[in-house]
């Protein structure tokens, strides 16, 4: 009887497991790094309260950091709130308690977080208040009256994958409490690319407007074609943006129009002094500079590091003691000390992928920067540049776990290559921890589950390698077109990998890559479709690659999802 009754038990199935938002909802996030790679940093802003640096770092996607130490240390003041992608950062010039913060990253990549909004703390972070503009997906860059503080203007480029009418200069009198938008787009996809206050007028704004559109298959920065007005502009007001005059393309020393995004920037110690970077069509794509606050301009100059990528990389940051250093960023970091007649680079050992610096007013040889791989600092005008390590804000594109006790987690970052770091580890997880297995711009990664000194890696442009966990090897297994082909291990035979680029393909251990489904992914390739003639149009700032070269065609195709870029150079960690 005893037989019978234990023989119907374990045939009696056992119930399904549940599992939804309610069974983990107890679970606090546990952060377990890693730091050392860091992760694109958008915006930053400083201020000295007395003895001490108060820093405010806005991460891509990691939220607001605050430091009260110069930099040695740093906490996370933002994570309580719903968005985590920042796109500006600004304390206010009469009460370092207050900052202003604005949500959605603006460097307009296709890999963008957005927000909800700007934010407010009047107490140096504790706490925020939303304030509204919860339409606008991306803010640039925010302006404090230094007279009164209750003005406040803020730069929004507005959504990028589609129209919108929440985009342009908005401006409130009564901190934040209302807004009026006192510039407007020509058009429902022209949006504030930067803005620039004469410190010394502060109702002197100048305001760079720009016409652009992300989409699945291309990229536009300026008109919808060639031939098409683009909406982008340069205009300046006199009155606190209640009227506005733009400045006349294609005279007065500014090339003619179409233009794509448009960087301004005004001389702190000497406001007629004026910087704008203009995309326009090559070879008027350049650096200008007026001496007569915007009546006449000079065009300058014209570098890789000046006109490469615009919509990743247009800011312009003018010393705040010397009208003629003038610092821009982009791939490297180059620096103008005549005015902008020339750059030299001063990138040194950082990382790369520029975004912001910040300039001491009291020590203007101090400086700090923030680029893909976090944030950066120079005691010396920018000879050399200390990273701290202590801003864990990786974007991590995809995550994996093995079957290890404890289990490890597999990562691919964006810029950042692809790590491997411990669940746990006895006194905490560290740095060292973490480990670099494969480059480039990292994706997809797995352990093998049938051999754990094995895992498998992609970076952009399809590369898979096979990485020996022991030695680093990683000889590639195939490169698959498109710049990120999702990667998939068959768990019945771990050598069995699957692969979609344009097509579905698997490789099955040494064989050759075998093309399963040729038709998957020719909704984007079909060489008639309208996409395919739309990439080909051309215009200001069109990103088909085709008249680049070396790393700029590499970073523009990868951005359309193509690859330009050998499997060598995989390993390359910048």
């Amino acid at each position: 009887m005893n037989v019978l009754l234990l023989l119907l038990l374990t045939q009696q199935q056992a119930p399904a497991v549940k599992v939804d938002s309610e069974t983990v909802s107890g679970l606090g996030a546990r952060n377990i790094g890693s730091a050392a790679m860091s992760g694109r940093i958008a915006a930053l802003d400083a201020v000295h309260e007395g003895a001490r640096l108060t820093i405010y770092v806005g991460a891509a996607s990691g939220g607001v950091w605050k430091s009260t130490n110069g930099g040695t240390t740093f906490k996370p003041v933002f994570d309580k709130q719903p968005v985590q992608s920042i796109g500006a950062v600004t304390i206010d010039p009469k009460n370092p308690k207050v900052i202003w913060v604005g949500s959605g990253e603006s460097w307009m990549r296709n890999s963008v977080s957005i927000g909800d909004g700007i934010y407010r703390s009047n107490d140096g972070g504790e706490n925020w208040t939303n304030l509204g503009l919860k339409n606008s997906e991306h803010i640039v860059k925010i302006l404090v009256d230094p007279t009164e503080t209750n003005t406040v203007y803020v730069c929004v480029p507005g959504k990028l994958w589609s129209d919108s009418d929440e985009r342009g200069v908005y401006k409130t009198t009564d901190g934040g409490k209302t807004w009026t938008k006192v510039l407007k787009g020509a058009n429902l996809s022209t949006g504030c690319s930067m803005m620039s206050m004469d410190p010394a007028h502060p109702k002197t704004l100048y305001a760079g407007m720009w016409d652009f559109r992300r989409r699945g298959w291309t990229f536009r920065s300026g008109g919808d074609s060639a031939t098409a007005a683009s909406g982008s502009g340069l205009f300046k007001s006199t009155d606190g943006g209640a009227t506005w005059s733009e400045l006349p393309a294609g005279s007065a020393g500014l090339p003619p129009k179409p233009w794509g995004r448009v960087a301004v920037t005004v001389a702190p110690s000497k406001p007629e002094v004026v910087y704008a970077f203009i995309e326009a069509v090559p070879p008027l794509n350049a650096l200008y500079r007026s001496n007569d606050a915007g009546k006449t301009w000079q065009m300058l100059d014209r570098s890789q590091n000046m006109i490469w990528r615009p919509f990743y990389f247009a800011n312009l940051i003018v010393d705040p003691r010397d009208p003629e250093r003038v610092y821009k960023v982009d791939g490297g970091l180059i620096v103008s000390t005549d005015g902008g007649k020339s750059f030299s680079g001063i990138a040194g050992g950082a990382h790369g992928d520029f975004h912001d610096v910040w300039v001491d007013p009291n020590d203007t040889d101090n400086l700090i920067t923030g680029d893909d791989g976090g944030l950066w600092f120079s005691y010396d005008a920018g000879n050399k540049w200390v990273k701290n390590e202590n801003l864990p804000v990786s974007q991590f594109y995809h995550v994996s776990v093995d079957m290890a006790r404890p289990y490890n987690v597999y990562g691919g970052l964006q810029d950042n290559s692809s790590w491997v770091g411990p669940s746990e580890f006895p006194g905490g997880i560290t740095n060292h921890q973490w480990e670099n297995m494969y480059g480039g711009d990292g994706f997809w990664m797995f352990a093998d589950p049938s051999d754990p000194d094995y895992l498998y890696a992609e970076a952009q442009g399809g590369y898979v390698g096979r990485v020996n966990r022991k030695t680093h090897e990683h000889p590639a297994v195939t490169a698959l077109p498109g710049k990120e082909a999702p990667v998939q291990l068959e768990h019945a035979d771990s050598h069995q990998r699957h692969a979609k680029g344009h097509g579905l393909h698997r490789r099955a251990g040494p064989v050759p890559v075998e093309r399963l489904r040729p038709d998957v992914g020719a909704y984007l390739s079909r060489s008639d479709d309208q996409r395919s003639a739309e990439a080909k149009a051309g215009g200001v700032g069109r990103h088909h690659g085709r008249q680049l070269g070396g790393r700029d065609a590499h970073h523009d195709l990868r951005d359309r999802g193509v690859s330009a870029r050998r499997p060598g150079d995989l390993g390359r960690h910048r």
